[in-house]
């Protein structure tokens, strides 16, 4: 055998390692796709009822914000209706209640007849520093 040969046959050999690695590698790679294809479809075929779960959520909350609204906005009527009521009232009965309480005031002032005036308070006391109180009016205090 001459070198050409040999080297033919060392190309050869390389040219079919080569080879056999990039198809186990295309095999290997093959697999991955199919079973990242496999777990696209699970997780489709699983997400697709939770978004439909999902959705029906939402609805349903929106349903109930439309309720509590409707009972706040009915709140609010019935807040304003009651305050104009009070200021009604209010004003009907309010002028003439403090009237007859005047006048009720008056009556009895002048039936009962005037009473005494009330006591006079006692004149504050001024101290005087270095004057002593004499011992007579020391005695006249009581302690109570």
């Amino acid at each position: 055998m001459s070198g050409g040969e040999v080297a033919g046959i060392l190309v050869a050999v390389f040219w079919a390692i080569l080879v056999s690695f990039l198809a186990v590698a295309l095999a290997r790679l093959a697999q991955t796709l199919r079973a990242t294809t496999k777990l696209v479809a699970d997780v489709t075929d699983q997400a697709v009822p939770l978004l439909a779960d999902a959705s029906s959520a939402v609805r349903s909350a929106q349903t109930q914000i439309d309720r509590v609204d409707a009972i706040a906005s009915d709140v609010q009527e019935v807040t304003s209706n009651a305050s104009a009521l009070s200021t009604t009232v209010a004003s009907t009965f309010g002028g003439p209640l403090v009237k007859v309480a005047a006048f009720g005031y008056g009556v009895r002032r002048a039936l009962g007849g005037r009473k005494e005036d009330p006591p006079a308070k006692e004149p504050r006391r001024t101290v005087i520093v270095g004057r002593t109180i004499p011992a007579a009016r020391r005695t006249k205090r009581k302690k109570d």
